[in-house]
């Protein structure tokens, strides 16, 4: 018969399993590493179970030792007694506890034994052994039942511990592997970008690309001017990409595609409530903040909203419309035009103030008429990019056609010979591009006599004329679609209606 000492003394052991049971519930998530988790949990069930010695492993997925903490064992044993174990082996293929009497544990001879797997993510992920259990009257006594139920108990908390911390490592490593592939590619944005637009080793192009990696790192204001279809916004996504501000946002916005109060509230922001049914919303400057805001065809911005856009540049703080809490920004400005501003200036309809505010670096793109001997790499690389789009093989240009491509003038510049090579691309058969597969390239091939005698070198067109006569010739061929022309020009219809009228 149980005396009541006895039971008193069974009660309080029960309790002391549990309080160490919620106790590791609260701590094994916040040790710093698998080593300390490894340390407490052996320590933890040593002590409570009252054994002489225990052993704890855990093992990564293909079984290498991760972790290991000992307690009676005085030396580490290699991988070759692990290996050999056959009490181990046992406890990491078993469902359940397992105990066992007068065996080898580690080459070590053991009276008693009791061993629990620990799995994590539904595999084995380690082992708890304990051996050699005291009596409470000295000698030694068999592990039991709440033995066997404590010690499966804490193994649980400690696989979860272990599967929420290598969890977290994965994780871990992904983000920094994917942080060190984002450093990688934002380095290498600019040779990237450059594939559309700067494929070439042009003298030209040299000039431009020296010119954004040497401003990029700074966080100067840059206006980038050339004609349309040059690739000025590619060329202000290099200057991020190479800047300090690459992990935070590159906001573009077209300054003359919006009417002047679209504009205004795209920019700044604007407030609920300033009209009916209105919300308040942040403008392109809060989302850019702390990062680069693109203003392209910056030159058709309305005049008083260059008098808000210059008090932004110089006092680094926005209102939104209808508001008047002033919000701090920190937003480096890129600006492009395709216009002469100092023209602009000069007719009234552009601040002086603002264009040396927007101009503290210039970047001039050249057009691709300058640039001709890059014409060949820049064809080969969008009919690569067609023939890898389109599960085709890659179209060879014949003489002709090569020789109209080099000839042409290309009022839209690179977005024109891209939109031309993939028209020809399209239309190419037995995978050859013909000069008939160019459209409308071979009548403007002849636009210009091969050679000008010298008396009537008078009558040569300048450069602006050639380009109205090119132009106008499109149109003809489109029926005077203006929406067709400026797109197989490469140039939007408010640049094709510019040029118009400029001429």
């Amino acid at each position: 018969m149980t005396s009541p000492a006895s039971r008193d003394f069974e009660t309080q052991h029960k309790l002391l399993l549990l309080e160490t049971l919620y106790d590791a519930g609260l701590s094994l998530q916040s040790l710093p590493d698998e080593e300390a988790l490894v340390e407490d949990v052996l320590g933890r069930a040593v002590g409570v179970l009252d054994a002489s010695r225990g052993y704890l492993a855990t093992f990564a997925d293909g079984g290498a030792r991760r972790a290991e903490a000992r307690v009676g064992f005085p030396r580490r044993p290699s991988e070759t007694v692990l290996a050999q174990d056959e009490f181990l082996h046992d406890v990491l293929a078993a469902d359940a506890s397992l105990r066992r009497e007068n065996f080898r544990f580690l080459r070590s001879p053991v009276a008693t034994a009791i061993g629990v797997p620990i799995r994590a993510g539904g595999r084995a992920a380690g082992v708890i052994v304990l051996a050699d259990k005291e009596a409470r009257r000295g000698g030694q006594a068999s592990f039991g039942e709440d033995d066997a139920r404590f010690l499966a108990s804490l193994a649980g908390l400690s696989g979860t511990a272990i599967e929420n911390r290598r969890h977290l490592e994965k994780l871990t490593r992904e983000r920094e592997r994917l942080e060190e592939e984002n450093r990688r590619l934002l380095d290498e944005t600019g040779r990237a970008a450059a594939g559309r637009l700067f494929i070439g080793d042009s003298p030209a192009v040299r000039r431009v690309l020296d010119l954004v990696s040497r401003v990029a790192p700074s966080r100067t204001s840059v206006l980038i001017t050339g004609e349309s279809g040059t690739g000025k916004e590619l060329v202000a996504q290099m200057i991020h990409a190479r800047s300090d501000r690459a992990k935070m946002p590159f906001v573009a916005i077209n300054c003359a595609a919006l009417p002047e109060t679209l504009l205004e509230s795209e920019l700044f922001g604007i407030e609920r409530g300033v009209a009916t049914g209105v919300e308040a919303r942040p403008g392109r400057f809060e989302t850019a903040n702390g990062g680069t805001l693109f203003l392209d065809e910056v030159g058709d911005m309305p005049l008083p909203l260059q008098a808000k856009l210059l008090r932004v540049l110089q006092e680094r703080e926005i209102e939104r419309v209808g508001g008047r809490k002033r919000i701090p920004i920190d937003v480096r400005v890129l600006a492009a035009t395709n216009t002469r501003l100092t023209e602009k200036i000069s007719r009234g309809e552009f601040r002086e103030d603002l264009y040396y505010r927007l101009r503290v670096v210039a970047i001039e793109l050249p057009p691709l008429r300058e640039r001709r001997e890059d014409i060949p790499r820049l064809a080969r690389h969008f009919l690569d990019r067609f023939a890898a789009r389109e599960g085709r093989e890659i179209p060879a240009l014949d003489r002709e056609a090569f020789a109209a491509l080099l000839a042409h003038d290309y009022a839209g510049n690179v977005r024109e010979l891209e939109n031309l090579i993939e028209g020809a691309a399209s239309l190419s058969r037995a995978g050859v591009i013909r000069l008939e597969d160019l459209q409308w390239l071979p009548a403007l091939g002849r636009q210009v006599p091969e050679a000008a005698p010298e008396a009537e070198a008078a009558d040569v067109p300048n450069l602006r004329a050639l380009q109205e006569r090119h132009i106008r010739r499109v149109l003809k061929l489109v029926g005077g679609n203006k929406s067709r022309a400026a797109r197989l020009l490469g140039i939007s219809r408010r640049t094709l209606y510019r040029k118009r009228s400029r001429n």
